[in-house]
């Protein structure tokens, strides 16, 4: 027995779907727990995996990829990414998260959706740590990843009937 959790246990391991409104809350929720998540792109000898900052403005995310970067050239060679996002956690039974694909959208400065990723992006908190000046948002490319697809995982709903991997598509 999966002491003191009954609903771990593997015969109520379900697979049933949350209904998608209530998936896009929880998948919200995570977005807001955290500013740091992990991105993977495809370097040239393989996968990337690089901690960073991002910003979410609904399920559209927002990264300032450092300039020359290994994650931009690959980003630059082949837009396809995915990034993930975890709420710290004490043991297994309460890992809560999200894994989101997509393609990468490099956005020049002042294009429309790079002004938009500025009005969203906390860059002058990231100016100040930094030390740089905050009296005007850095020029670089900012990167947006509107998902294709979200695997929101959070083993907790298994309590009330549901699967703890939950699939989210944008064109469902």
């Amino acid at each position: 027995m999966a002491a003191p959790h009954s609903w771990l246990e593997p015969a109520n391991w379900t697979k049933n779907p949350l209904p998608r409104d209530e998936l896009e809350v929880r998948i919200e929720r995570i977005l807001t727990l955290t500013n740091i998540g992990y991105l993977g792109t495809l370097g040239r000898n393989g996968p990337i995996v690089s901690p960073l900052e991002f910003y979410a403005d609904g399920f559209d995310i927002y990264v300032f990829p450092q300039p020359g970067s290994p994650k931009l050239r690959a980003m630059q060679r082949d837009p396809r990414v995915s990034l993930a996002v975890a709420n710290p956690m004490a043991g297994w039974a309460c890992a809560m998260g999200c894994q989101m694909f997509g393609n990468a959208e490099l956005l020049d400065p002042d294009t429309p959706g790079w002004k938009r990723g500025m009005e969203v992006f906390k860059w002058p908190a990231s100016a100040f740590e930094i030390g740089r000046p905050f009296d005007a948002p850095p020029r670089g490319q900012l990167m947006r990843l509107r998902p294709d697809r979200i695997v929101y995982t959070e083993h907790f709903l298994r309590r009330d009937g549901y699967g703890p991997r939950q699939i989210w598509l944008r064109n469902p």
